[in-house]
């Protein structure tokens, strides 16, 4: 399986953990950046998960900024993407199982590397459940669509 992951200057050691701890896992990780500590602007590697993933290119994405929050907005600017933002790993369970989420995003400046690979493992070992939740996420994707011909 192929993994996206992005970030900012904010997450850089994080995603340097994090890129390891997967390639350990027997992941094969595409890293989008930045590998800088200068300050960047997170949009520009949500975007690059965003499509990767929306693309075929990635399986998943992980993207990591300050909060999670913005590089995530960012993220699912992009067609197809459902990226969900999480600070534990319940969430992150869920967020597969009901939502399909193809993009976890994380803060580098919320939690620690210990506690993100705890999310990450949680989200990478659930699976989609379907059934009852297919309803939901096909009208969320109704709702991406609609705005999308808007434009």
């Amino acid at each position: 399986m192929k993994i996206a992951i992005g970030n900012d200057h904010t997450a850089l050691e994080m995603k340097n953990e994090m890129k390891k701890f997967l390639e350990e896992k027997g992941y094969e990780v595409i890293d989008y950046g930045t590998n800088s500590t200068e300050s960047c602007d997170y949009p520009v590697y949500g975007e690059k998960v965003g499509n990767a993933v929306a693309n075929g290119e990635a399986d998943l994405g992980l993207a990591i900024c300050g909060t999670g929050v913005g590089i995530s907005l960012a993220c699912n600017k992009v067609k197809g993407i459902r990226c969900c933002v999480c600070s534990e790993p319940y969430t992150a369970k869920l967020s597969r199982m009901h939502n399909d989420s193809n993009v976890l995003a994380f803060g580098a400046r919320v939690i620690g590397v210990e506690m993100a690979k705890m999310i990450t493992e949680e989200w990478l070992n659930a699976e989609y459940e379907g059934g009852r939740h297919q309803r939901r996420v096909d009208q969320v994707m109704d709702i991406e669509r609609r705005n999308q011909s808007a434009l």
